[in-house]
């Protein structure tokens, strides 16, 4: 056992190459659209819609593969997420056509959904029970940092190569990974050799689902902004992509803070009082930014903080709803946070669409501070609920 909880950093750090090749390649899309477009003969709303296919495949098919290799060793899932991760990347850097990329990311969705939830579960396995917090965060920094530099790089190649090129270097960031750990990680074990009905057991726990339901509420108001992070801002910017890209830049920067803060927080006070804090702060800093948006001085560190608080909420939800999990189960409830988080930037799309069709970009940071102030709620009216041994059912 010394292997387990003397270097659960370095295993932990192994697996956050992993998330930042899959972070990389679910956030690069944004950033080669227009060449996706003029390659494929399409619009690029057209070329968009590949950022939805991947949320929505990530979305179902997270606790679909979760539970079909619930009883595999994780020394293998890992190395067949990302397999299968870079097979989709690998059509999609061939595909001569639009219906096929399609296609293969959706391919590329299952991969990194399979990876992901393994490898936060892993990393949590590896570091024990009062280090859980720490772990996940590091895994997760994978996913910051791939906001804050694997998304830029993989724009500036493709703007050097082709996108095609920027495919490329996902999928081989992908098979490094797999070969770091087929050589080094260690057996943790496997999940419960049960059947569909026990591997589906965390769905029938009310404290799972009323954690699902506050992740689909966060995020949607996390990325709500997010998303239309050049309208919002677009007085500030005056267009410039420039400017824009060192915002982006800000946000991914200020992420990958609040995420190691929060897994300290996390260990210490516990995953709900981080969420609540963290939720709180955010909607406070949502309801500033239309004083904010029209000084780009006053941009980056609205910017900066926004980042820091959205990426406060990832590790303490899945450190929360893994507590909730049946011994082996906890790559299968992983998977199902992570579905909700997908599904919620999904949403977060056609919230912010139609409130930006009926309204100003003025009024999405409100909106949106609405909802990140509802997940604070339910956190709180959960834990109370938990507290006293009968948690509500999630409506």
């Amino acid at each position: 056992m010394r292997g387990l909880t003397g270097g659960w950093q370095g295993y932990a750090a192994i697996l956050a190459f992993g998330t930042f090749a899959v972070g990389t390649d679910a956030f690069v899309i944004a950033g080669i659209l227009p060449e996706i477009a003029r390659s494929l003969d399409v619009g690029v709303a057209a070329a968009g819609q590949l950022v939805t296919v991947f949320s929505i495949a990530y979305a179902v098919l997270a606790p679909v593969l979760a539970t079909l290799t619930a009883g595999w060793s994780r020394r293998v899932v890992l190395p067949a997420g990302l397999v299968l991760f870079a097979v989709g990347n690998v059509i999609t850097a061939l595909a001569p056509s639009y219906g096929l990329v399609l296609v293969a990311r959706v391919f590329a969705a299952g991969g990194a959904s399979l990876y992901a939830a393994t490898a936060s579960a892993t990393a949590a396995a590896l570091a024990g029970e009062e280090r859980r917090g720490r772990a996940i965060a590091i895994v997760m920094l994978g996913l910051t940092s791939s906001l804050a530099l694997g998304a830029p790089l993989g724009t500036a190649v493709g703007a050097a190569l082709g996108w095609r090129a920027t495919m490329w270097l996902v999928t081989a960031l992908a098979a490094v990974v797999v070969l770091i750990i087929a050589g080094r990680l260690p057996d943790v074990g496997h999940g419960p050799a049960g059947g569909l009905r026990q591997r589906l057991a965390p769905l029938a726990d009310r404290r799972v689902l009323g954690v699902l339901v506050t992740t689909v509420v966060a995020f949607t108001g996390i990325y709500v902004p997010y998303t239309y992070l050049s309208a919002v801002y677009e007085p500030a910017t005056g267009g410039q992509g420039g400017r824009l890209a060192v915002l982006l830049l800000v946000f991914g920067v200020g992420g990958t803070m609040g995420n190691l803060v929060a897994g300290h927080f996390t260990d210490r006070r516990g995953p709900r009082r981080v969420v609540i804090a963290g939720t709180l702060l955010l909607a406070a800093v949502f309801l500033l930014v239309p004083a904010l948006r029209f000084s780009y001085a006053m941009a980056l560190p609205a910017v900066a903080a926004c980042g820091v608080f959205s990426f406060t909420v990832t590790t303490p939800q899945q450190h929360l709803i893994m507590g909730y999990a049946p011994p082996g189960t906890q790559p299968m409830v992983a998977s199902l946070n992570q579905s909700a988080l997908y599904l919620a930037v999904s949403l977060s799309g056609a919230v912010g669409g139609i409130a930006l069709d009926a309204a100003d970009a003025a009024l999405l940071p409100p909106l949106a501070a609405v909802l990140v102030v509802a997940a604070a709620g339910l956190t709180w009216w959960y834990g109370r609920a938990d507290a006293r041994g009968r948690a509500p059912a999630a409506r």
